[in-house]
């Protein structure tokens, strides 16, 4: 590569932790491949404290933008210039702009949940569970909130007594048949460990219930597979993070 085109080169990628198997990284290689989009290139940055991000940008002048997973998307408020009033309203970020030198953060993740999300659903699906309490769950609560559906974050714990929060413990016949979606936003059962799940009730799971999970990979998580035994209407994560590499793309380039 000439001076020149070091100076033109253009680089992104996604920060979280653990980054081993990164969509994100393949997609957009294959997508720049695809569509000759040259001297721009996408990498990981695994990082375990979010602080590093500090390092990251030094080391990386052509920086100009980067995703963010697990477990960050709450921690990098404290690094941005500046954030759109939907990351101000949830207090998660997953998408970053940098322009002369100023990080912009934007959330991706509700766009991409709600187009994936929105075409299965049926007239009663009034109410539904959150499993975890992390960043890609605040998208998922926005969301709901938007379509008039109202929800309970279901979580290991809940020392603070805190309003609209249960544990897995609380989960019984009677809570699982009036919430009848639940959408999975923890990283359980992504591979490699793909036999975990997460612990609520499947056998009170019905044909009228809808999971949602925002795991990929593998396309069938054990979560889905146990709903589907029971007859309930599934759907993985994969849709909505195209949706959100795209609306990434769309938001570094403009």
């Amino acid at each position: 590569m000439g001076e020149n085109e070091i100076a033109q080169s253009r680089l992104f990628g996604i920060i979280g932790y653990p980054l081993a198997h990164s969509f994100s990284q393949k997609y957009f290689t294959d997508k720049f491949q695809n569509e000759n989009i040259s001297y721009t290139s996408f990498t990981t940055f695994p990082i375990e404290n979010v602080v590093s991000i500090k390092d990251i940008l030094q080391e990386n002048p052509n920086l100009k933008g980067f995703a963010i997973t697990i477990p960050h998307k709450k921690s990098i408020l404290d690094y941005l210039d500046d954030s759109t009033e939907e990351v101000k309203a949830m207090g998660a970020c997953n998408c970053v702009q940098i322009k002369d030198g100023k990080l912009k953060g934007y959330n991706t993740d509700v766009l991409g949940f709600e187009l994936s999300f929105k075409p299965l659903l049926q007239p009663h699906h009034t109410q539904a569970l959150i499993l975890g309490s992390g960043g890609a769950a605040a998208a998922v609560k926005f969301i709901l909130t938007k379509l008039g559906i109202t929800f309970l974050t279901v979580s290991r714990y809940n020392a603070n007594n805190e309003e609209g929060v249960i544990t897995y413990n609380d989960l019984n016949e009677s809570i699982m048949q009036q919430y009848s979606v639940i959408i999975n936003t923890t990283p359980l059962g992504t591979f490699p460990k793909v036999e975990e799940a997460a612990p609520i009730p499947y056998e009170s799971i019905t044909a009228k219930h809808y999971l949602f999970d925002l795991v990929y990979n593998p396309a069938e998580t054990t979560f889905l597979q146990l709903g589907k035994e029971q007859g309930a209407t599934i759907k993985n994560g994969y849709d909505m993070l195209i949706l959100q590499a795209e609306a990434n793309w769309e938001i570094w380039n403009s």
